[in-house]
C-alpha cells in the first residue's frame, strides 16, 4: 500500500519562492516494456479541474510539466527516502491551490507522448495548500 504525505505549503508574496516535500511510503521504482512508476504533482483550485504541474518517473532525468509552470517550477525526487520535491519560483497568484502529490503506474506511450493526466495515477496525499499574494 503506498502512502502519500506533503509538506512544505505555506504563503508567500508574488515573485517568491516555495519548496514542497511528499514522502511516498511504500512506492517501489520500476518498470517493464509496458509502465513505468512515476511521481507527480498536481494542483487544484475548488471549482476547477485537476491540474497537472509536474511528473517524474524511474530513472527521472528531468520531468514533465504543465504549461504553466514550465520554466518556472522543478520537479525532483530522492529513491533512497522516496520522496519528491517541487521547488517552485517566480509565484504568482495564478499558483494558488491545492496541490497534492500522486504515485502511478504510467503506460510508456503515455509517457512518450506527455498526454498524463490525474487518471494516469492511483495514488494520492491529502495535499498541501499553497497561497500567493500580490
Amino acid at each position: 500500500q503506498v502512502h502519500l504525505a506533503e509538506s512544505g505549503g505555506g504563503s508567500a508574496m508574488a515573485g517568491g519562492s516555495l519548496k514542497l516535500s511528499c514522502v511516498a511510503t511504500g512506492f517501489s521504482y520500476t518498470m517493464n516494456r509496458i509502465r513505468t512508476s512515476c511521481l507527480a504533482w498536481f494542483r487544484q483550485v475548488e471549482g476547477r479541474e485537476r491540474e497537472r504541474v509536474a511528473v517524474i518517473c524511474v530513472g527521472g532525468n528531468g520531468g514533465n510539466y504543465g504549461d504553466s509552470v514550465k520554466g518556472r517550477f522543478t520537479i525532483s525526487q530522492d529513491t533512497a527516502t522516496k520522496s519528491v520535491f517541487l521547488d517552485m519560483a517566480s509565484l504568482n497568484s495564478e499558483d494558488t491551490a491545492m496541490y497534492c502529490c500522486a504515485a502511478g503506474w504510467v503506460e510508456n506511450s503515455r509517457l512518450r507522448t506527455g498526454h498524463i493526466d490525474a487518471g494516469d495515477f492511483t495514488h494520492w496525499g491529502q495535499g498541501t495548500r499553497v497561497a500567493v499574494s500580490s
